[in-house]
Formats: C-alpha cells, structure tokens, sequence
C-alpha cells in the first residue's frame, strides 16, 4: 500500500487497519510534537484513498476497526469524510468503526449535523490531545485556551461523539507543575471525555529548542518521582459527574495504570503511593520511548 510515511496511531489502534486520508497535521504548530514536522499538510486526494481501502480489503477483509491517518483527518470536509466513511462501509462486511485524530477546532468547526451524519456512518471517536487544562501551560505550548478545549469535548458529549484525550505528564516542568495538574483536573471535571489517557513528555532534538524557548529559560525536567507526584495529584482531583475510563500504558509512562473514575480513584492512587515509597511497578528507563 502506498502511504507517506512515518505514519501515527495512538496505542488503542495497534491491532487496527490503518486508512491515510490526509498527508501531515494540518494544525502543526505543537512546541512539543515532531510527529508530522517533515510533512507539508495536504488532503489525500479521495481516488487515492479509495484504492487504499480497496487493496487493504483484498488483503484483510475482515477488519472490524479502521483508523483514519494522519494528525488532524477529521479536519477534512464533512463530504469527504462521508465518502470515506462510506467506502469503507461498502468494503469491510463486518466495520464496527472509525476513528480519527481531531483538534478542539475540527469538532467546534463541524456542526451538530455534520458529527451527527458521520457518527451515523461509525466514524464515531476521535483522539483528542488536550495535553493541559491550564490556559497558561497552553499558551507556551501553543495550542489554543482551555476555553477551546472545554466547549470542543462539551460539543462532542453532546453530540455522542466519543472522545479519546490525552494529557502530558511534566509538560510545565518543576516549577508550574501544580497549575498544570490543577488546570486540567478542573477541565475533565467540567467536562469530561469518554477516555482519559497520560503520556510523559519527550522531546526530539528538531522541536527541543523551540519548546524550551516557549517555556521559558527556568524549565527545568520533572523526574520520575516528580511525574508521580503529578500524576497523583491529578487523579486525586478528578471528580468527573460521568464515568471516564482512565490509562497510563502509554510505552512513555514511568506507571502504567487503568481503571474507572471516579469509581477506582482510591485503588489508582494506592498505585501510586506504592511505586512513590517502594518504586513498585515503574518501568526501567530502557524500556520507555514513543
């Protein structure tokens, strides 16, 4: 199959049949994310995505679960996407749904009707990187407020859109990890994803100096107990009013984690008290990464 690659998943689509509807992010501008910084965003023009899911049914026509690459793909027209969404239905007997990555201004940019027709067609859940609820921390790191964040996550709760979000462990370093952590506590609580997943920051040297420029010249790393401390206190925090079902397997993790809030709120930071007195469960250096 020809694609452009690198290409991106989260974790939960390791085992899924991958679909490039667009080149790169059309967003991009992340001080933190390398991920799409050698690509010059485009729409994969729909003939080619089509031959894409005709040769990947060929090859796997039992795929029940398909991820559309690469960063923003939801961006994409509302038309486009049905299409998309509809080829694939007429592909794959057995599709049980599509997903996507999305920014807060792909969902706010889509009307009610527009994620409604789509959610009809199974492209019913989006990855969301929220990455802080603190408006400070997202201003260095350039990606929108808390407000942009709060009303995309409410738009797609009410919409029945499934949103996947993601927050990153020592983002604000040692000196405004307690805004970060609290920032975004507040956010999920007002409103929450279906999902709440963690990932711990790691930088590659092409984004580093960019991101350390942003911060500010007093950034100084969080280590692994400093990322447990945040990592309690954000759970510790968390009182969302729906259920959220929270992960910290992410391979940059030091802890991986999973159960319900609020429901598991006291088993999850048992967890953590453990691997803060004993180093119980945290992974060796060696074996992290992205």
């Amino acid at each position: 199959m020809e694609c452009d690659f690198p290409l991106w998943r989260p974790p939960s689509e390791g085992d899924n049949l991958i679909i490039q509807a667009t080149y790169g992010c059309r967003y991009n501008q992340c001080s933190f994310c390398s991920m799409y910084k050698q690509k010059v965003f485009r729409a994969r023009p729909l003939d080619g995505v089509f031959a894409h899911i005709d040769e990947a049914a060929r090859e796997w026509p039992e795929a029940r679960r398909v991820f559309l690459a690469d960063g923003d793909a939801y961006c994409l027209p509302t038309e486009a996407l049905a299409a998309i969404c509809d080829h694939l239905a007429l592909r794959f007997a057995d599709l049980q749904r599509i997903s996507a990555y999305a920014t807060p201004f792909d969902i706010l940019g889509k009307s009610e009707d527009d994620i409604a027709l789509l959610k009809a067609k199974r492209l019913g859940l989006v990855y969301l990187g929220i990455e802080s609820g603190s408006d400070m921390v997202l201003k260095r790191i350039a990606k929108g407020s808390a407000k942009q964040m709060e009303s995309a996550l409410a738009k797609a709760r009410q919409c029945g859109l499934k949103v996947s979000a993601t927050v990153i462990l020592g983002l604000a370093g040692k000196n405004g990890w307690e805004d970060h952590m609290d920032g975004t506590a507040d956010l999920v609580n007002r409103a929450p994803p279906v999902y709440l997943s963690t990932l711990q920051l790691g930088l590659e040297t092409n984004v580093a100096p960019r991101f350390f420029e942003r911060m500010g010249e007093d950034f100084q790393w969080q280590d692994d107990r400093g990322v447990l401390v945040e990592l309690r206190r954000l759970l510790e925090r968390l009182n969302p009013p729906s259920p959220v079902i929270f992960r910290s397997n992410h391979a940059s993790n030091a802890l991986a984690l999973a159960g319900n809030l609020p429901r598991d709120k006291d088993k999850l930071l048992a967890r953590i008290d453990a691997a803060l007195d004993e180093g119980a469960g945290v992974r060796p250096r060696w074996i992290r990464g992205f």
